[in-house]
């Protein structure tokens, strides 16, 4: 059967009973649209009447909402695919009406098959019904024009007795004292807020986002965390851009209900808009950020301003998280998953055919020297330039005498060797005389690097690292078909070099101001690294990344 890039599914059994359904449905929707997969909920529509069903309106109830978030929650192991429950027919008390006829909603993936969980009583592939189901769908959805239909016909096995009658998990719990029930209609607000850092998009922060818009009637207040607010978060260097966070974002929300006035800003402060906006009315929370919701409702109450209604909404669980991860749905999860996977097209410079080249970078204290070696272990040729430099600055060495000549005779031993302390401490924090020092020793080290790579030809190497804190400053990408970087928290790596190297924290600082930052060598990179845990999650790290390696090298006709 064709496999389509987006889906519609229109669900039409009722919520009770179609939690413990869930997993087949979407097993098989799975297999048939490999993208977006949009899903509207008409519990109870018949598809095989003589009249063609009409949307109607679904109350708003804390068992629709544990039924998103169930939903969702399944969905999850489904990667491949961008799940969209469409809210246009969920309605809260306040706004239960029935729908006035209203223009198709456009989609950002214009549906090209639409499936549906509707059973003939033969279970075949009946037509009537498809074109039931069709009809239905281009009358509320804009939808490709050459639309394909399915019916799923799940097999559901032999559901446990007593399974259709289990109530869904409690998983969103307003703020209010009052025990809520699954059937208790859902209170609307005109205006409300949700706030995160929402990279790349996952289902626990569809989940908020979702019960966010059901509660909102006119206008949602999305902060997304920006700037200082991202510093703490972990490998921070693999955020996506804000504006690319945002793009994403409003893309989800205009899908889901476009009838809302969405106000994206960015979120400098962990109060936001919700802390001083008199119009709002609630906002969304997860477990996790409830504290600051509450922080959020004291500054208001310090600020003469009422109290916001919070909803806090229960972490999605990540069964399949790593020991080095957190156990929930997680962005800094995915973050952690993207180490040692290749990020962008590789270079291709003119180096022999049968050597392939890694640029290994990283700021100082990253550790990027004990990845070389773990990757020497592996197999590959390793150039260490901080090598390579010693034996330039050494007495007879080629930058040897044009060093002396530039920084006098006072940075000498009494011996004749080049005190490097000194001279870093005359480089470090001074532009100029850096400079000086970088327009002499980088060609030479580059002469020296092409001198070692003919030599790891000669004994038949097939990959070979450079290891060069200033790889990228001194514009050595042409000598290597990949840059990988080392990052670690900028804390960490003047903790690492006071220890090390027995100098102040604020020699240290001065040390990596004088580097590129962790970001800015990340965003010229082709794989990311981190020594940020423990020695054996560094060596699964680089094994993952030396696996793709081989697997990209043995592709390229060259290397066969």
């Amino acid at each position: 059967m064709a496999v389509f890039r987006s889906g519609l599914l229109v669900l039409t059994t009722p919520l009770g009973s179609l939690a413990p359904r869930l997993a087949p449905i979407l097993t098989l929707a799975a297999r048939l649209v490999n993208h977006t997969l949009y899903v509207h909920l008409q519990p109870g529509m018949s598809l095989e009447g003589a009249a063609q069903p009409q949307a109607s309106p679904v109350q708003a109830t804390f068992e629709v909402l544990d039924f998103i978030s169930t939903f969702y929650s399944g969905a999850k192991v489904h990667t491949h695919l961008d799940v969209r429950i469409l809210l246009t027919n969920i309605r809260t008390k306040s706004a239960f009406l029935p729908l006035l006829p209203s223009p198709v909603q456009n989609l950002a993936h214009p549906p090209e098959v639409v499936l549906t969980d509707f059973q003939t009583l033969d279970g075949s592939q009946y037509n009537p019904v498809k074109q039931q189901l069709e009809r239905y769908a281009t009358s509320c959805y804009s939808c490709c024009p050459q639309l394909s239909s399915v019916l799923l016909n799940p097999d559901y096995g032999e559901l446990p007795v007593g399974s259709l009658d289990v109530p869904l998990p409690s998983t969103i719990r307003p703020s209010s004292p009052v025990a809520r029930s699954p059937k208790q209609p859902v209170r609307g607000y005109l205006r409300g807020a949700v706030g995160g850092t929402f990279d790349r998009l996952h289902n626990a922060h569809k989940v908020l986002l979702s019960v966010a818009c059901i509660l909102a009637q006119e206008q949602l207040v999305v902060g997304v965390a920006d700037k200082d607010l991202l510093k703490s978060k972990l490998l921070p260097e693999l955020l996506q851009p804000y504006t690319e966070r945002v793009e994403h974002l409003s893309e989800f929300l205009v899908d889901i209900k476009p009838s809302l006035t969405y106000d994206i800003v960015p979120l400098l402060d962990p109060y936001g808009p919700a802390g001083s906006d008199p119009s709002l009315e609630f906002l969304v929370v997860s477990e996790e950020t409830c504290r600051g919701g509450m922080a959020v409702n004291r500054f208001r109450l310090e600020n003469d301003l009422e109290e916001l209604a919070l909803y806090q909404i229960q972490l999605l669980k990540d069964l399949d998280h790593k020991e080095n991860e957190e156990d929930k749905v997680s962005s800094s999860s995915f973050r952690q998953r993207m180490l040692g996977n290749l990020l962008r097209p590789p270079y291709r410079p003119e180096l022999p055919s049968c050597l392939y080249v890694i640029g290994l970078t990283g700021i100082s204290g990253s550790g990027k020297s004990s990845i070389a070696q773990r990757l020497k272990g592996l197999g590959a040729f390793v150039i260490d330039s901080d090598q390579l430099g010693h034996r330039a600055y050494a007495p007879g060495g080629p930058a040897y005498q044009p060093v002396v000549e530039a920084f006098g005779t006072d940075i000498l031993h009494k011996d004749g060797i080049i005190n490097r302390k000194v001279l870093g401490s005359r480089v470090f924090g001074n532009k100029k005389q850096l400079k000086i020092l970088t327009d002499i020793m980088w060609p030479v080290i580059a002469k020296l690097t092409r001198e070692e790579l003919d030599q790891a030809v000669a004994e038949g190497k097939h990959v070979c690292v450079i290891d060069a804190a200033m790889l990228l400053e001194a514009g050595w990408q042409n000598m290597v078909h990949e840059v990988w970087t080392v990052v670690i928290p900028e804390t960490e790596a003047v903790r690492r070099i006071v220890e090390r190297d027995g100098l102040s924290e604020a020699a240290a600082q001065s040390r990596l101001q004088s580097q590129m930052n962790g970001q800015q060598l990340v965003d010229q990179s082709h794989v990311v690294l981190s020594t940020l845990w423990e020695p054996h999650i560094t060596q699964r790290q680089v094994e993952k990344a030396w696996a793709l390696l081989q697997k990209r090298i043995h592709k390229t006709p060259a290397y066969d």
